[in-house]
Parts: structure tokens; sequence; C-alpha cells
């Protein structure tokens, strides 16, 4: 049965059985302090403000039952699938592959690029590995979803005008709806969170749509 989450610039059409939600980089990493993120100056703190609202959400989806997928950014231990160009993009000692303070940054299988305890998937949930910020680049991604029949997308997570905002943009070209949860995403720089937010529903929604999570879990929980 279809619901109806009230959002920006207009309702959002939820069917659960097409949806999947998709939580993006909550990793020890880029939200604990003592972690890369950390490390190169950003307040970790804002990013913690998504915590609570992924964990709401979460829940609701587990007890919709939508699919639901976990990503996470980092890179192969010989660094293989890492472009120079982003290698060299941070100062030496900082750069992906260096000892950091969770273990090689950005690294798969090191203690920072796991996913944060509070959000830890469950068996049956997709852990995604990504080397690039949107979550369909050098992924399995579209292929899961089409295999599901997925057609829409809830989309939380880290950094709303990084790895959100290029995943939602990689889902609209590959026409698939999706549904920003506002509150369950965050950035380092509040300013950019806003931003990011406001061009995804701009323009009758150029990118998708935008709600919160007291909107999106309602919706999830009037499903029969």
């Amino acid at each position: 049965m279809t619901q109806r989450i009230e959002a920006l610039p207009g309702a959002f059409a939820l069917d659960p059985a097409r949806t999947a939600l998709v939580i993006i980089d909550m990793q020890r990493d880029f939200l604990e302090p003592g972690g890369f993120g950390a490390a190169l100056g950003n307040d970790v703190g804002q990013l913690a403000r998504a915590v609570p609202h992924c964990q709401a959400l979460l829940a609701a989806a587990r007890d919709a039952g939508l699919l639901v997928i976990h990503t996470r950014e980092g890179h192969r231990p010989d660094l293989t699938d890492c472009p120079p160009a982003k290698h060299r993009r941070a100062p030496e000692g900082m750069r992906i592959g260096d000892p950091g303070p969770m273990g090689r940054i950005l690294i798969r299988g090191e203690p920072g690029h796991g996913i944060i305890p509070e959000l830890a998937p469950i068996a049956g949930e997709v852990v995604l590995d990504k080397p690039g910020k949107g979550a369909f680049w050098a992924t399995e991604l579209e292929n899961i979803l089409r295999n599901r029949g997925i057609e829409a997308l809830l989309v939380a997570g880290v950094t709303t005008e990084v790895c959100v905002s290029t995943t939602v943009r990689e889902a609209n070209d590959r026409g698939f709806r999706c549904l920003v949860v506002a509150d369950a995403c965050a950035s380092y720089f509040p300013e950019f969170h806003t931003a990011a937010l406001a061009m995804i529903h701009a323009q009758g929604g150029i990118f998708g749509w935008v709600a919160d999570t007291a909107a999106t879990i309602a919706a999830l929980r009037s499903t029969p």
C-alpha cells in the first residue's frame, strides 16, 4: 500500500515494497572523536546530531520490511582503486592509506572504516563498500536495487553536501526517486547542509524530495 510523506517540494509517494533505505558512510573515522575527521580539524559533534535520527529511521525501516543498505567509503589495502588525484589531495601524513588515529586512513577492514556501533548492520542488510563519493560509482548498488525491484530511495547519512548529494544525483540520473531525510543527514559545516538540501528540492524537486525523520517514520508506521 502506498503512503504519502509530507515533503518538499510536495508529498512523496512511498511504496515500502519498492523502496530501500540507504544510510551513507556513518563510519567511525568520520563521526567519532579521535577519528580521521576530527584529526583534520572538523567538529564531529555536527555529525553526531544525525545519529539518533538515523537510529529511529533505521528501526522504522526494519519494522516496515524495507531493504536496508549501509555504505562505507574506503579503499583496497593496496590502493589500486584509489585515483592518484584523490590520494594526493590530502597533506602528507594524512593521506589515504597513511597510519591514522583508527588504523590506516580510509582503508577497508581498518577500525576507522567500520560503521559506528549505534547503527551496526544486522544479518540480511547490505553493506556496500564504495571507493568514491557516490554510492553507484564502481559498486553493485544499481544491480542490487534493480534485482529487488526498487524504484525509490530514502537517503540518510553523511556528509549532506558530499556523499549524500552525490549519491542522490547519481540515483536521479538512473531513474530512482529519492527522498533525503534532512535531520538524519549532517555536515561538518551547517551552512553546506542547508544549501545542499535546498539544491535537492529546488525547481520542483530537480534531484528529489526532502522531509524530516518524524514525517518519514509516520508514513512507514502506517504501512500495513
